[in-house]
Formats: C-alpha cells, sequence, structure tokens
C-alpha cells in the first residue's frame, strides 16, 4: 500500500494540499489576514532566552563536526532528566551506554526503524514485520516500508482506549515482527498507556525477540498526571534495557521544534546499532545545539509554563465544545480528534467556510482489507495557538460543523 520510491503519496500533508489547493479559503476568525493552520503540531510559544544565549555563547563550536554521540554534559542531562522524571533505579542508565543526542527523534525512529529490521525473510518468503498503531506518525510506516519490512497497522478505537490491542496480534505475525512502535501519549488522540500495559508490551516483544521503540515525545504535555513511561517498568521486570528504545525530543517539551534536538535511551547494543547508522547516514547535533539543549534537560521550570498554556486551550475546548464531536480532555499532547463523520469533508468545509485547516484523520491512518479507516470519520486540530485565537477557532469550527 505504501511505495517507498513515492513515500510522499501517502505523507499527511501532501494529501490535504491536494484536498484543499484547488478550493478558495474562507475568511479566518479574528479577521486574520491569512488561513489558520491548525493541521500541524507545531509549538507557537518560544523556548527560553536563554536557548539563544547558550547558542551565542558556544558559537566556536559551529567550526567543528558534531560529536557523535553528544556531548558528556548532554548526555549526563538526559541521565539526570530521566532519573528525575521517571522511576528508574539508580545504576541503570550509563550515560555514555545507553543515551544517544539525536537531531530529532523523528530522524532517530527511522534510523532505529533500519537498524532493527533484518533483511533477511523467513523461510517462506516473508519479511520481517513493523507493528504500528494507527492511525499513527507518518515516519512509521515510511521507515517500515523503507527497511523493507511489512508494516502491520493495528487500529485503534474508543473501544480499545485509543491504544493498540496487543494480545490480539495472530502469533505468526508476532513471529516475522522485528519492531514495534508505540506512541504515549499518542498522536493524535493523547491516549497514554498505563503501568500494566507497558509492562505487558515489554514482555512480549522479549518472549517473542522483537524491538519496542516508544515514542514519548509527548509525555512532558499532560493534562492532569504525568503518564507512565517504559522506563517506569524496567525495574519491575528485572532492571534490563534489553528490547527497549525510548525517544524523547525538546520540540514539544521545551517549544524548540527548530532546535532539532532529542534522544533516544535504552539498551546498549540497539544504542551502538542506532549510532553506527547515524554515523554513515545521519546528522549529528552541532556542539552549540548541544550546549543549549543540556541546559534545557536541565531546567524543568519553564515546561510547567508550557503545561499550563495547552491546559488552557483544552479548558477552552471543554468551554466550546462541550461534549460534543465526542470531545474530551485527553491524557497528553495538545491534540483534539474529533468524530465529525466525514474527516475530510469538514476538513474542506472548515477550509471553504472559515480558512482553517485541520487534518482529516483518514490521512493518518490505512484503511483494513474490509476498507474500514480507523480514522476516517475524525479530524486532527492543533491547540497550538493563543487562548484568543483558539477559542474563536473553536467557535466557528463548532458552529459550521
Amino acid at each position: 500500500m505504501i511505495d517507498r520510491q513515492n513515500l510522499q503519496a501517502f505523507h499527511p500533508f501532501t494529501r490535504l494540499r491536494s484536498l484543499l489547493e484547488d478550493l478558495e479559503p474562507g475568511p479566518a476568525p479574528l479577521g486574520a489576514s491569512e488561513p489558520l493552520a491548525l493541521s500541524i503540531g507545531e509549538p507557537k510559544g518560544q523556548p527560553p532566552a536563554f536557548v539563544a544565549e547558550e547558542i551565542a555563547a558556544n558559537a566556536a563550536g559551529w567550526s567543528g563536526y558534531p560529536p557523535a554521540r553528544g556531548t558528556p554534559a548532554f548526555l549526563e542531562a538526559c541521565r539526570g532528566w530521566l532519573e528525575r522524571r521517571y522511576d528508574i533505579a539508580p545504576g541503570i542508565l550509563d550515560p555514555q551506554r545507553h543515551i544517544l543526542a539525536l537531531p530529532g527523534t523523528r530522524e532517530g525512529l527511522f534510523f532505529a526503524t533500519m537498524a532493527t529490521v533484518p533483511q533477511q525473510r523467513d523461510e517462506n518468503g516473508a519479511p520481517p514485520v513493523v507493528l504500528i498503531p494507527s492511525p499513527f506518525y507518518h515516519v512509521y510506516a515510511g521507515a517500515a516500508v523503507s527497511a523493507g519490512a511489512e508494516p502491520v497497522f493495528l487500529p485503534t478505537s474508543s473501544e480499545t482506549g485509543f491504544l493498540p490491542d496487543y494480545q490480539s496480534v495472530p502469533e505468526e505475525i508476532l513471529e516475522r515482527t522485528a519492531l514495534c512502535i508505540l506512541c504515549s501519549p499518542s498522536n493524535p488522540q493523547g491516549a497514554a498507556a498505563n503501568r500494566w500495559q507497558l509492562a505487558d508490551l515489554l514482555t512480549l516483544a522479549r518472549k517473542n525477540g522483537f524491538v519496542v521503540a516508544f515514542d514519548e515525545c509527548y509525555a512532558e504535555i499532560y493534562t492532569r498526571t504525568p503518564p507512565a513511561g517504559a522506563l517506569d517498568v524496567v525495574d519491575q521486570l528485572g532492571g534490563s534495557l534489553d528490547n527497549l528504545l525510548v525517544f524523547h525530543s525538546l520540540s514539544k517539551r521545551s517549544n524548540a521544534a527548530g532546535l532539532r534536538c532529542g534522544f533516544a535511551a535504552g539498551d546498549e547494543k540497539l544504542i551502538t546499532a542506532l549510532n553506527a547508522l547515524l554515523l554513515v547516514g545521519g546528522a549529528g547535533v552541532p556542539r552549540p545545539i548541544l550546549a543549549a539543549a543540556t541546559r534545557l534537560w536541565q531546567d524543568d521550570g519553564h515546561v510547567e509554563d508550557i503545561r499550563a498554556f495547552y491546559r488552557q486551550n483544552f479548558e477552552i475546548a471543554q468551554e466550546v465544545l462541550g461534549n460534543r464531536f465526542g470531545f474530551s480532555i485527553p491524557d497528553g499532547g495538545f491534540f483534539l480528534w474529533l468524530d465529525v463523520g466525514d474527516g475530510e469533508a469538514a476538513a474542506k468545509k472548515l477550509w471553504q467556510e472559515a480558512g482553517i485547516r485541520v487534518l482529516p484523520g483518514a490521512y493518518m491512518s490505512v484503511a483494513d482489507s474490509e476498507g474500514y479507516n480507523p480514522g476516517a470519520k475524525y479530524v486532527r486540530i492543533a491547540l497550538v495557538f493563543d487562548a484568543e485565537v483558539t477559542k474563536a477557532a473553536l467557535g466557528r469550527i463548532a458552529e459550521i460543523l
């Protein structure tokens, strides 16, 4: 269903552009001069001012190639944050062996797929499998296809708590699985797996010999309580990091999407393999960026301000939408996942009548063999603008739909 020679064909924003390109946008809310893009999860706030200060103070580092794994200070800052944030026993994480700087987690997830999916097929000629939730972040499927794997999409819905049901995966699929990717809190629904779900998945992976990549990019954007992470369950499963990779980013946590800096942590063998591929075809993180990122991971205060920003926007959504469109405040993230009956039709209507760009849920999902697409009736809306714009936009969306 996905051709690796034409990955853009299934890219959600390419499809959205094609959907709307021949349609004239209506007048945007608040009389804005340009249409309002609620389709992309790009923070509109700014990172702390010390980011620019650190980059300027370390400008001499621009002349040198980036260090392969990250600077010792950066790796130590990541370890320190992980130990503050998660229930990790002392000594489990060695920064030099278990943590790797990344130029954004999207790149890390792509190369991790390349590093974990074997080239050989099984005795029946079937390719290895990558388990992917549906809806999904597009890099998951693109990486699986590029690695020569078969992406197996696990539909999520309100009935499954918007998380995959791994117990329903057939044994013959599990036997071929090389990698499983889980996003928690999930993009787009914002559902967070609890500890027993994370432990069960990691246990299943170790039983069947596959790797789990836990995409936890939205772990710090939560509305009530901090969501559990994969590292929370390591100690209860014997203290081993086997079969486990977790990915974290500063894009959402610190309003620093343009910094292009994150990290992976986990199984030393997997970290080494991921680093080897990045050395061949990836880009390291420059030293000035690492200096700024080090300070961001050391500072938790600014993150609470960012959480409060999104919390206010969800309160506005609660006020404006009530219980319409299946709305409820999610565990984490900053997206609305609204049941509008037909996501494509709603996206066109909102564009033509209000100059509001939203993403049809079908563009984040894949239809099964019977034609069922779990995202078809939804739209994803990013609550990234300030309270005034958010309230005006959601008011128009509710009125039009």
